[in-house]
């Protein structure tokens, strides 16, 4: 297999079978009915492996992420599946911070030709069950599932986990999962199983509340995350890990009860070397030092409300580019934008890419300066053009835009 014959197939996956993250609501298949067929014609490997299943609207990346490094520096093998890809496809699924072998994904891929006609699975529920499949095959120790979209309806809902998480609710993605963080917990509350602890991350009493109801009905153990105090630090950045740090910490608790051994200086250095064992990248990513350029790919109201803030902590002149996909609501993005900052908008190059030119009467009514560019990588350049030495630069707005800046120009810096 070449290099070309992968990319034909990959490029002849994302055609064949909707993809969410890039055509939007009409990629988008919930239930189990698909992913349950899938998982039959396989032989159900989902079975054969011992998983952990984390969920919520922010954080179950950098979570999920920090969890796989603690496992990992206690000698475990660890499967990680998280969504979307920032670069290569193969991102999605790793075994102790290397990415899927892409000869698995290029024979996978064959043999989706060969499932029966009344199989029509999404790109999200293909992916899913391919993970699966190379984690049984790959014999790793645990699985840590990451939700792609809600919980309940969600492909991943198949799996029996071990122990479960949902970091925090807040509002993303309504026009799929309701109006309303009571619809929305419910939703992603849908994860809970019977007798298998639940670990909520999230500091609303009301959100708690409805994740508790959830857990008494399915008799499972309620862990509550926020009553956690430490000065644990890991080396991903951003006020918001402090958080994370905690759920990881209540996961890792669970397991322990499991009689799964994880010591405290798994845990230490777990957290600290998160990059070096996972490879993770994307939240408060720092590119480069000269000029400083940040990413980060918190994308909804809540996310860009924790990095907006942090940058606002940040004593320098800001170039701030942005992105956005169709159904982002830009008026609350624009009250939310940083201080001491100029902006350079452009359009994400997916189908769901929205043109700035789209918005541009939003940017004028937000008294900002700003410059709009047809591509992130001209909104780059002309930032770094612009930037002194005392300045920053930082990518963000979608997950879209920090992975077509990454895949432009991470090969260029190394």
């Amino acid at each position: 297999m070449t290099n070309g014959q992968y990319q034909e197939a990959v490029d002849w996956l994302f055609v064949q079978a909707p993809n969410y993250q890039i055509d939007g609501l009409k990629a988008y298949k919930p239930g189990l009915d698909n992913i349950t067929k899938l998982c039959d014609f396989f032989g159900n490997p989902q079975e054969k492996i011992k998983c952990i299943h984390i969920g919520g609207t922010n954080g179950k990346g950098s979570s999920s992420n920090m969890l796989a490094s603690v496992l990992q520096d206690a000698g475990y093998k660890v499967g990680l599946y998280n969504s979307p890809h920032l670069i290569d496809f193969t991102e999605r699924i790793k075994v102790n911070g290397k990415n899927c072998d892409k000869e698995f994904v290029f024979d996978f891929i064959q043999k989706l030709k060969t499932l029966p006609e009344d199989i029509l699975p999404s790109f999200f529920e293909f992916t899913t069950i391919m993970a699966f499949e190379y984690f049984y095959q790959q014999g790793v120790d645990f699985a840590i599932i990451e939700v792609g979209l809600g919980g309940r309806l969600d492909s991943t809902n198949i799996i029996q986990p071990l122990v479960a998480a949902i970091t925090n609710v807040q509002l993303d993605h309504q026009n799929i999962l309701g109006d309303t963080i009571e619809e929305i917990a419910a939703e992603k509350a849908g994860i809970i199983k019977p007798h298998i602890p639940i670990i909520s991350g999230d500091e609303t009493d009301k959100v708690k509340n409805i994740i508790r109801q959830k857990a008494e009905l399915e008799n499972a153990p309620f862990i509550d995350a926020t009553t956690i105090h430490t000065e644990l630090v890991s080396d991903l950045k951003g006020n918001y890990q402090k958080k994370n740090i905690r759920v990881v910490l209540a996961l890792v608790e669970e397991l322990k009860k499991l009689t799964i051994s994880i010591s405290d200086e798994n845990i230490e250095n777990g957290l600290l070397h998160v990059h070096q064992n996972t490879g993770f990248i994307g939240r408060w990513f720092e590119f480069s030092q000269d000029p400083l350029t940040i990413c980060d790919t918190g994308h909804n109201q809540a996310g860009l409300e924790y990095v907006f803030s942090q940058l606002n902590s940040i004593d320098r002149h800001k170039h701030v580019i942005l992105g956005f996909v169709n159904d982002k609501k830009i008026d609350e993005v624009m009250a939310l934008l940083p201080e001491n900052s100029e902006f350079y908008f452009a359009k994400p190059s997916i189908n769901r890419g929205r043109h700035p030119e789209d918005y541009e009467n939003l940017l004028q009514e937000a008294k900002i300066f700003y410059k709009i560019f047809d591509s992130v990588q001209e909104a780059y350049l002309s930032a770094k053009e612009r930037c002194t030495k005392e300045e920053m630069i930082f990518i963000g707005g979608s997950n879209f835009v920090v992975g077509e800046f990454l895949e432009k120009n991470l090969e260029i810096s190394e």
